[in-house]
């Protein structure tokens, strides 16, 4: 993410679950949390659902054509 975006969308995410844990609605919270961390993970580590996704298609892809020989 490029500039003031991360940050932002990370302040967001806080101001977020803030407000969903004042108002006693845990659920959200803890879901804006998750989102948080997953943001700064693929951040930092520049791993994404994406690229997760697209390596379990492939190994499945291989696993099949390997399978029908």
């Amino acid at each position: 993410m490029d500039g003031i975006l991360y940050p932002a969308s990370l302040l967001l995410l806080v101001i977020l679950a803030f407000t969903f844990n004042q108002t006693h609605n845990s659920k959200l919270a803890l879901i804006a949390v998750l989102i948080g961390i997953y943001i700064v993970y693929s951040h930092e580590t520049g791993n994404t659902a994406t690229d997760f996704k697209n390596d379990v298609v492939k190994d499945l892809d291989e696993s099949v054509k390997n399978f029908t020989k």
